[in-house]
């Protein structure tokens, strides 16, 4: 992990870590460990659950599952680590692996620790010292986005990457899943989302195209040089990452990607930098990764429409928890406003055949 706002601040009531617990299994695990760390919690995480362990002569990130309701298969921290020590020797972006600990007893939830990257995060905007001119905003982006290209051109089938995924049927899947997933977490001040679901389930490509997939590929996901931000160091929270549909992959971080001209709204909720000077704009992004993929899409709705309604099932599971008492964390306390806003947006693109 890295600076910038990533906040690191005390551990938040009730999500704190068990030393008792926790020291005899990472003495076992990691035996060159000497001394107690010092525990921090980021801030970032609205998700699984991150901290920073800084001991005398080693930092560590330590990542673990939330408590309270959670959908089938979300915050397997066991496949989160397998993934990434296994796609590691491939692409070299993904930190590297320490241990994992499957035993519940220890922490109660599975996690696992890996190496803190050093280096800057950007969060909602660049930090106040670092003043970026239209071209080296410019250039930051184009390597970001690189990057999900570099992803997904990884020959998964050759460099035995194959368990990954679950095979044919992915864009199906997920489109099923999620569905469920929303369905599974409404509350009473959302929408059902019921003519999303169908809308998606009724214009499923015949055809799909499987690669590795990161799902969750964002500028606050990527950690960055300080002397050269458009050196990208590390790529981070791999959590959804899967076998998959690269397009899918793309609708997911354009549903992030908030531009100048976006309503009021999207850009009180904007999370990164996009809106900066020199950075593409969503159209251009499916342009330029369409013809570095060497892809000719007509119709980036289905897809654009997926990232929306699938953001929309994140932050809703989010809120639930927090509704029913689960996470103590104030911050997520509107995102229901978030989920309500998505699925108008959905709706919207639905009904006037734009994207």
């Amino acid at each position: 992990m890295a600076s910038n706002l990533d906040v690191e601040r005390p551990q938040r009531k009730g999500e704190e870590l068990d030393l008792k617990r926790l020291l005899p299994w990472l003495e076992e695990a990691l035996p060159e460990l000497t001394g107690r760390p010092a525990i921090t919690q980021f801030s970032g995480g609205a998700s699984n659950w991150t901290y920073r362990l800084q001991f005398p002569d080693q930092d560590l990130i330590l990542r673990r599952a939330p408590l309270g309701k959670k959908a089938k298969g979300a915050h397997d921290m066991v496949r989160e680590y397998e993934l990434q020590k296994s796609l590691k020797p491939h692409y070299s972006y993904v930190p590297k692996m320490w241990a994992v600990c499957a035993d519940e007893a220890v922490l109660g939830s599975t996690f696992y620790v890996m190496e803190r990257l050093e280096g800057l995060i950007l969060r909602k905007n660049p930090p106040r010292d670092i003043h970026w001119n239209k071209e080296q905003v410019e250039t930051l982006c184009y390597s970001f986005w690189d990057k999900l290209i570099e992803l997904h051109q990884v020959d998964y089938q050759k460099e035995g990457l194959t368990q990954l995924g679950k095979g044919a049927g992915y864009v199906e899947r997920q489109i099923h899943g999620w569905n469920k997933r929303y369905a599974n977490a409404v509350t009473w001040n959302v929408p059902s989302g019921k003519k999303v679901m169908r809308w998606l389930e009724a214009h499923i490509p015949k055809e799909e195209n499987l690669c590795v997939i990161h799902n969750d590929f964002r500028l606050d996901n990527v950690v960055l040089s300080p002397e050269n931000p458009a050196d990208i160091l590390g790529v981070l929270d791999w959590e959804m990452a899967a076998i998959g549909d690269p397009l899918m992959d793309l609708g997911n971080s354009l549903a992030y990607w908030v531009e100048p001209t976006d309503d009021f709204f999207i850009k009180g909720m904007r999370l990164q930098p996009s809106h900066l000077s020199g950075m593409l704009n969503r159209e251009q992004i499916i342009a330029y990764y369409t013809q570095q993929r060497g892809m000719a899409i007509e119709d980036f709705r289905f897809y654009r429409v997926y990232g929306l309604f699938r953001l929309a099932g994140i932050v809703q599971q989010i809120y639930y928890r927090y509704a029913k008492g689960y996470t103590q964390n104030k911050s997520f306390k509107n995102f229901w406003t978030l989920s309500f806003y998505l699925i108008k947006t959905c709706e919207n693109i639905i009904r006037k055949g734009t994207h």
